[in-house]
Formats: C-alpha cells, structure tokens, sequence
C-alpha cells in the first residue's frame, strides 16, 4: 500500500509539473511569435526575438516548437494573431500592479483580470493609474560567483546605471535604450548573462512588512500570473525577505 501511495504522490508531483511546464510553453510561444512579427525572424537581429528565444531555450522547449513559433510570427505558417496589452491594478495594501499580456481578446482578458484583481482583494484601474510609479530599464543578471568590479568596469562604458546585489546573483540596470550595448560589453569581457531584458522597475515601493498582508498580495500576484495570456506582472511592494522566505516556504 505504502509504495502505491508513493507512485500516486510522484504522478501527482510530475502531473503538476508537466501543467505548469505547458502553461510556461503558452507564454514562450506567444512571445516567440509577437516578437518575430514586430521585428522579424532573425535572432541575431531582433533584440526582443533573442530575449523570447534564449528565455523558452532555458525552459527546455524544443528547437521544433520555437521554430514554428517564429514562422508563425513572420507569417510564414498560420496562427492566431496575438496583441501586446499592459493593464493597471492594485493589490492589497496599496501595492501597484502593472501585467503586461499577448493577447488575441482583449475584452476577454481584461474581465479575466479583473475577475482575478477583485477575487484576491485588489482591484483593476484605469490606464495610467499606476504606471507613472515605473520606469522601463534594461536588467541584464550574472551569476553571483562573478566580481562585481570586473562587472561594473565592463558595463559602465556601455552605459549602466547600476550594479546590483540581489542575493543569487548581480543585477546590471541601465536605460532601455542602453541594454543590447551593457550586455555586449558583459559578453565581449568574458561574462555569460543568465538574462538580459527590458522590465519595468519601480520608482517607488510600499512596504508590507505584516506577513498575512504579504500572503494577500503575493497570492493576488500568483494568480495572476497564472493566466495563459500573462507575460509579466510587475509590482512595487517592498517585503522583507524573511516573509518571502516563508511564503515561499
């Protein structure tokens, strides 16, 4: 009985796994696909398409299905049609909340995330409500193991603003427009980055320090990220780590 019991377990385990792996595989592909309709099909030349690529290679998504994703993109197979839309919201205790999506109903979306914001404590605003707490940068991530004035003397030329340690590994910020040349310099001295694109960060930050006020707005955040046509959910709460920690937990 005890090793049917650990069979069922490890199939529930993997079945949870192979969801979340699929519902990663939507947003890859979707991306892959605006990317090379905006900017066309060649990696080497379509900064966007490149970041989509290397993010769905790092998922283990096979090259058939990115290929295909890609072509769909430039029209060379059909496919649904998908559309970049940000929308606006709060969370619980004030935290603002900026999810950026593709699309193919955006009148859809919109009452699926607002369903998600009002279920979760928070609310769906009006756009501009919260995007003026939020500036668009360039983050390029290096492994932690790496020196951080080796990194700060290659980036700097390039035109990066920052080096941060975020624990894990470095964060290099740097305008938008800045971001192809900060990483090329990261590459031309001999460091790999683990990630290189452009985010929103905030200007601001609301501190939720109160771990049941913590849970209610990193469930709404989950929730929401969840959702098939969710590309990225950006939010400017200020939690220590501690309570990430044990939520995460």
């Amino acid at each position: 009985m005890s090793g049917h019991s650990k069979w069922a377990t490890t199939k529930y385990r993997k079945g949870a796994q192979d969801a979340a792996r699929s519902k990663r595989f939507v947003k890859h592909i979707r991306s892959l696909e605006v990317a090379a309709r905006e900017g066309g099909g060649d990696v080497a030349t379509n900064a966007a398409l490149r970041t989509a690529f290397e993010r769905a290679r790092a998922d283990s998504m096979p090259m058939d299905t990115i290929e295909r994703a890609i072509k769909r993109g430039t029209g060379d197979l059909e496919g649904v049609r998908y559309e970049s839309v940000a929308y606006e919201g709060y969370a619980p205790c004030g935290v603002a909340v900026i999810v950026e999506t593709l699309t193919d109903n955006r009148n859809r979306t919109a009452a699926e995330l607002r369903n998600l914001f009002t279920r979760n404590g928070g609310s769906l605003a009006e756009p501009g409500a919260v995007s003026w707490q939020f500036d668009r940068k360039g983050v390029v991530e290096l492994d932690r193991s790496l020196d951080e004035d080796a990194i700060t003397e290659a980036a700097a030329d390039a035109g990066a603003e920052d080096v941060i340690d975020v624990g894990a590994r470095w964060q290099v910020v740097s305008a938008a427009t800045d971001l192809a040349a900060v990483r090329a310099a990261l590459e031309s001295a001999g460091m790999t980055p683990l990630s290189a694109e452009l985010t929103l960060v905030p200007t601001t930050t609301v501190s939720v320090a109160e771990p049941q006020e913590a849970q209610r707005v990193l469930r709404l955040l989950e929730s929401i990220d969840d959702h098939d046509d969710v590309q990225a959910v950006h939010a400017n709460y200020d939690i220590p780590e501690t309570v990430l920690a044990s939520y995460a937990g």
